[in-house]
């Protein structure tokens, strides 16, 4: 089986962030929202990550630096055998893990 691993920014305002490791089944199709769900579901349920699409029908609240760079999790496909970087946006208040202020 292949999978898709995951160094996640984890932490919150005030704290040193710190980086975890997750591997993920992957399956085809799936987006970096996709594992982090699945993160969320099997291993990890305190992970933070923001998004609205699955409850409010909103968009552009996935968004978080991956592997450097900025976009939506839910648009950034996993790759088999991958290894991916994801940290929370820079120039935003930090909450806790991905999760940044809006404001």
């Amino acid at each position: 089986m292949s999978t898709v691993k995951l160094r996640v920014t984890r932490g919150e305002a005030g704290s040193e962030p710190a980086a975890a490791s997750y591997e993920v089944p992957y399956r085809d199709g799936m987006s970096l929202l996709d594992a982090i769900f699945w993160i969320r579901e099997h291993q990890d349920p305190s992970l933070a990550v923001r998004y609205s699409c699955r409850s409010a029908n909103a968009c552009k609240e996935c968004s978080a630096l991956v592997d450097g760079k900025a976009g939506f999790l839910c648009s950034i496909r996993a790759q088999a055998g991958s290894e991916v970087r994801v940290e929370p946006l820079t120039g935003r208040p930090w909450i806790k893990d991905l999760a940044t202020s809006l404001d």
